[in-house]
């Protein structure tokens, strides 16, 4: 008798364990890392490049821009969505922006002339659970590199779209 016990107590035990380890009723797993945007492809997850932006000032323009003339993570979807989990950035706070490859860099330049030039793609925020959110992109996306950026810091989290 004890023996089915035990065995019954194990199997109740590897029941908890794949549910702890299996996506939520979203469908969606837990992003690894928070305050870090993820690419959701089907049902996994496809980690931003994170990044620190350098400010410039050249000529009559003020820029940012980042090493490497194209982000190592590539997406096929026009429209992304991302999967964030939210411990020091508010998910509202992230904006989007496009950026041209120039001389092994990547680069948006911000202001012009005293304009500003840079607009934001615009996004969407959506709760999904506690603490997590999907961000959905708003309109169709052309192919070519772009960035997320919390508001008012230098980190960035790249990704291209081909």
């Amino acid at each position: 008798m004890s023996s089915s016990w035990l065995i019954a107590a194990l199997l109740a035990a590897s029941s908890l364990a794949a549910q702890s380890n299996a996506p939520s009723k979203s469908g969606l797993p837990d992003p690894p890392k928070p305050d870090h945007p993820y690419i959701i492809h089907a049902d996994s997850l496809l980690e931003t490049e994170p990044g620190e932006a350098k400010d410039e000032t050249r000529r009559d323009e003020q820029l940012y821009a980042i090493p490497g003339g194209a982000a190592a993570v590539k997406t096929p979807l026009a429209g992304p969505e991302f999967l964030f989990r939210s411990e020091s950035i508010a998910p509202a706070k992230l904006q989007m922006y496009r950026m041209e490859s120039k001389g092994g860099r990547r680069e948006v330049v911000v202001v012009r002339k005293k304009k500003p030039v840079a607009k934001p793609i615009l996004l969407s925020v959506f709760r999904v659970r506690d603490k997590v959110f999907k961000i959905r992109v708003d309109e169709s996306l052309d192919s070519g590199e772009y960035c997320l950026s919390p508001d008012g810091s230098n980190a960035v989290f790249c990704f291209a779209v081909d």
